[in-house]
């Protein structure tokens, strides 16, 4: 008798590092953590710390598979093998909701093709925390994800951002890794026009 296909599970995680996981994070993360025979995360620290927020000292015990945007895509198999042979695995992001600005899109599309079952659980997100929090259109907008890090290239991408606004009168949303806020927030302030929007958020 062939085994039964498992799950794969996209599990929220905390935005950052937060003493109290029942404050942003729902019950039932905690309720499915409890139920895994593994977890696939974007480097085995996260994971780890992800886990020992439900499991403590039994943390250790959970096998970790590392899928980053530097997995081949040739191996998505090797991931979703035990789940093909009944187990139950779920996908982390380091921080908020997999697969939005996150590599685990691929990962869900494969165990799609698959046969595979894939539940979600909700969670924080900062990309909406930050919509929310702005005072600008959450009726229609776009998430460009990383501008480009070179001056030449990130011009020419805030005036696309620019005239993208006037155009649709959609809002634009990127992220930023912290150490290059300042730099994307002093081009921002040189290149846009002085009527247009700007709300920076950050934890």
């Amino acid at each position: 008798m062939e085994n039964k296909i498992g799950e794969l599970v996209l599990l929220p995680n905390v935005l950052g590092t937060m003493p109290n996981w029942e404050d942003v994070l729902p019950l039932a993360v905690e309720k499915e953590v409890r139920t895994l025979q593994g977890l696939i995360a974007e480097n085995p620290t996260e994971g780890r710390r992800f886990l020992g927020y439900f499991l403590k000292e039994k943390a250790a015990l959970v096998p970790i598979s590392v899928f980053s945007k530097k997995t081949n895509p040739e191996d998505i198999d090797f991931y979703l093998d035990p789940i093909v042979k009944g187990e139950k695995w779920a996908v982390i992001s380091d921080a908020g909701l997999p697969c939005i600005a996150d590599p685990g899109a691929a990962l869900v599309l494969r165990a799609k093709k698959l046969g595979i079952k894939v539940r979600a659980v909700p969670g924080p997100s900062s990309i909406i925390l930050a919509l929310q929090l702005s005072g600008l259109s959450g009726q229609s907008f776009f998430f460009h994800g990383y501008l480009p890090k070179e001056a030449p290239l990130l011009i020419k991408k805030i005036r696309e951002l620019e005239k993208n606004v006037v155009e649709t009168q959609a809002t634009q949303i990127a992220i930023e890794a912290p150490h290059r806020n300042s730099a994307l927030l002093d081009q921002l302030l040189q290149t846009l026009s002085d009527n247009m929007t700007l709300s920076l958020m950050w934890d």
